[in-house]
């Protein structure tokens, strides 16, 4: 494409812009401007907050009244933030209790299954110690049976030697 013809596309495309834009009325533009205001107070709640506040004190510092009811709010802005950190101290302190609560839950459910733990373990170290008690007492006799038959052999052998 020639610079020519990227000159004549870029020419009709304001034309068209510039065509649709007087075919618009007040009323379109004010619509997209309430659409586009809306959505960013959607997406932007706190901000929206500050800057309609960081506004309306720009506004009321301007005027005496505003001055003076400045200086009345800063007394009762004070107040309002001593009870906003109290608000503020009492849900984190109900927030630490339930989670004590819930930390508290854990150990108990913690104890009770280390308790099942241990349980177990004495009773298979219970069965184990009877297995090898079982186990020793078998071999205590069969040690005891093969003594005796090699004894009745050696003594068997010998008399057959002395004969």
């Amino acid at each position: 494409m020639t610079q020519e013809e990227k000159r004549d596309e870029l020419r009709a495309r304001i034309e068209a812009a510039e065509q649709r834009n007087e075919e618009r009325t007040l009323a379109d533009y004010a619509r997209d401007a309430s659409e586009t205001a809306t959505r960013f107070v959607k997406e932007h709640p706190f901000a929206s907050i500050a800057g309609v506040a960081a506004i309306g004190l720009a506004i009321g510092a301007m005027t005496r009244p505003g001055r003076r009811a400045g200086r009345q709010a800063a007394q009762r802005t004070s107040a309002f933030a001593s009870y906003a950190t109290e608000l503020g101290l009492a849900y984190a302190a109900g927030l630490l209790d339930t989670a004590g609560g819930a930390a508290q839950a854990g150990r108990d459910k913690l104890e009770d299954f280390g308790d099942s733990v241990g349980d177990s373990a004495r009773s298979l170290r219970r069965q184990a110690a009877h297995r090898a008690g079982d186990t020793a007492d078998a071999a205590r006799r069969l040690t005891r049976d093969i003594g005796k038959k090699a004894g009745r052999k050696t003594r068997g052998l010998r008399s057959r030697i002395t004969h």
